[in-house]
């Protein structure tokens, strides 16, 4: 059996070459190894529109399939980075209808988009993690993306905490990010 672990997309770089390549940054935050990722210019946008950094006035292609997904009944339940051959990640969405449960192939932006908008996990095999993976640099700490699933995490500790007045102030940002204000 495969060996999946989570990972956040935690930044997009980019004009990291003369062709407008991006990097995608994924990282497993219990060990800390973060996986680069080159996508082009379109897929970086797709990418920073699901995570609510970029506000949109109509629906984006992702979110038009996670519309007619969900019109049809189907959840997304995450995504997927399997494996890794001549340079190319190879992911899957996983999906279901309450009954059954379909994987789907896809192309890694497009996995990590949906599920981004969906609000589902993006897992990685291991063995990818130990192929590509590389440790996070020590002196240069990241500055992490305010996400929504960051927010989310945020939320859960601070009503652990019983801090139900940053709990709400957590929550409108939230709300805001979902309608792109």
């Amino acid at each position: 059996m495969t060996v999946m672990k989570q990972v956040y997309p935690i930044s997009i770089e980019g004009g990291m070459s003369r062709t407008g390549s991006y990097i995608l940054m994924l990282e497993e935050p219990e060990s800390g190894r973060r996986i680069p990722i080159v996508i082009g210019e379109h897929e970086a946008n797709g990418i920073l529109i699901a995570k609510g950094m970029v506000p949109t006035m109509r629906p984006t292609t992702h979110r038009l399939a996670v519309s007619i997904m969900e019109q049809y009944g189907i959840s997304v339940t995450g995504a997927s980075i399997d494996r890794m051959a001549d340079g190319i990640f190879y992911a899957t969405i996983h999906t279901t209808d309450g009954f059954n449960n379909k994987d789907i192939d896809s192309r890694t932006t497009d996995a990590v988009t949906i599920t981004l908008l969906c609000g589902a996990p993006i897992t990685v095999a291991d063995s990818v993690l130990e192929e590509c993976g590389t440790p996070a640099a020590p002196s240069a700490p990241v500055a992490e993306t305010v996400t929504v699933e960051s927010l989310e995490r945020e939320l859960r500790r601070c009503e652990e905490a019983e801090d139900y007045e940053r709990a709400a102030e957590i929550q409108q940002r939230i709300e805001k990010m979902k309608n792109g204000v």
